[in-house]
């Protein structure tokens, strides 16, 4: 695949990306006036159909040799993946990942007490999916559901074409952010517009991976997630661009270089910060260059994604969250009410209420966290959201697996 510079380092097929964007908006929105009942229906069916009947034909093409059971992660394994099914391993909990066609899907068989249970990436209790589980990644709805109940978040609206999008932008405080309203990993995303002009190409950008384009507010800080498992904030961590912190001594090239050296920027999770095009536009965008020396305590930012992959790191921030923030986030997850929600703010200071500080809430909702980012912080303590998750699954089943 061609490399696409708004997609960064998890590119995806656009055209692909945009079918499967108007298709999951369609199932979403037309599942609402019968959720009730569609979940009625999946409350009954749940348990013998991903139980019983799932496990009976996952056994019949496997003794067909059209799959096969693999027991332990292997170099295809994602990280999310890979530190859920460690856990399961390390607490003795028989899990399988089916593989058809030799092709990893991410569904899994796992056994407890001579009960069969089957999921998709991530374990959740029950059988049966939340009421939330259906819309949480759709941003426009999250906003609206969020706003309803009181919870922060950014202030802007879903549109479709560059007139609806000029007509929100004369009513926001720029700068504004346009991104995919289905979409992850900050792909496509356009941050600090101020200009009609600028707004017009991120609309653009975004279209590309979807129709329905988020225009909003742009916070101020930091992107944070907090994930929260059965209700409870579990962790939470900054998600950083690549980026330095001036010394007062050194030059901005100097920081980088000695950023560089560190150990766990060896390419297996973390990556070297590189100079690039985008990051020289960036350093103009903050009116430095690689050979200013910035004021001790200054964050100078090479990128305006904060992904691991081009140079980002991460750090966890569990121990000092404010406990405003705290009750905020798990607000949300009320709202939601699905066992695991990986949540996406934004907030100048994480230790201080967002009470006290403007631009800042919430901005989208993840119903397949990675969780392995807080297993494998750059800086600070690892957070065992695997094992909370395993918790509550396992609290569900009954058994005595600990």
């Amino acid at each position: 695949m061609k490399r696409c510079v708004d997609c960064g380092d998890a590119p995806v097929f656009h055209r692909v990306a945009w079918i499967a964007a108007i298709l999951e908006k369609t199932l979403t929105f037309s599942r609402i006036p019968f959720n009730g009942f569609l979940r009625g229906i999946e409350s009954l069916v749940a348990g013998p159909l991903y139980n019983i009947v799932t496990p009976f034909v996952m056994k019949v093409l496997v003794a067909a040799r059209l799959a096969y059971f693999a027991d332990v992660p292997d170099a295809h394994t994602s990280g999310r993946t890979r530190v859920m099914w460690e856990e399961a391993r390390r607490r003795g909990i028989p899990l399988r990942q089916f593989r058809l066609f030799g092709i990893s899907r991410n569904s899994f068989l796992m056994t407890v007490d001579g009960t069969h249970k089957t999921f998709l990436d991530l374990p959740r209790p029950g059988d049966a999916s939340s009421a939330g589980f259906a819309w949480m990644d759709d941003k426009e709805m999250v906003r609206e559901r969020l706003s309803a109940a009181g919870v922060p978040t950014a202030r802007g609206g879903i549109v479709t074409s560059i007139a609806q999008a000029r007509a929100l932008f004369e009513r926001l405080r720029p700068p504004i952010i346009t991104k995919p309203e289905i979409g992850s990993r900050s792909r496509h995303t356009t941050t600090h517009i101020h200009t009609e002009e600028e707004l017009i190409q991120g609309f653009e950008k975004a279209a590309v991976l979807s129709p329905w384009v988020i225009v909003e507010e742009e916070e101020v800080g930091f992107v944070y997630r907090g994930t929260v498992v059965g209700g409870k904030l579990v962790a939470v961590l900054r998600r950083e661009p690549p980026m330095v912190i001036a010394d007062g001594i050194q030059t901005v090239a100097e920081l980088i270089e000695s950023e560089n050296k560190n150990p766990r920027r060896d390419g297996t999770i973390f990556h070297r910060i590189e100079i690039d095009d985008e990051a020289h536009a960036e350093l103009i965008r903050q009116g430095v260059t690689l050979e200013s020396v910035p004021e001790k305590g200054i964050v100078v930012t090479l990128s305006q994604k904060a992904t691991r992959g081009i140079g980002g790191g991460t750090t966890d921030m569990t121990d000092v969250i404010h406990a405003d923030n705290r009750t905020m986030l798990e607000a949300a997850a009320a709202v939601v009410n699905d066992p695991l929600i990986g949540i996406d703010f934004i907030i100048p200071d994480v230790t201080k209420s967002w009470r006290e500080q403007e631009r800042s809430g919430i901005i989208e909702c993840n119903s397949m966290p990675f969780i392995d980012l807080h297993h494998y912080p750059l800086v600070g303590s690892p957070r065992n959201v695997a094992g909370a998750l395993w918790d509550i699954v396992i609290s569900d089943t009954g058994s005595s697996i600990v």
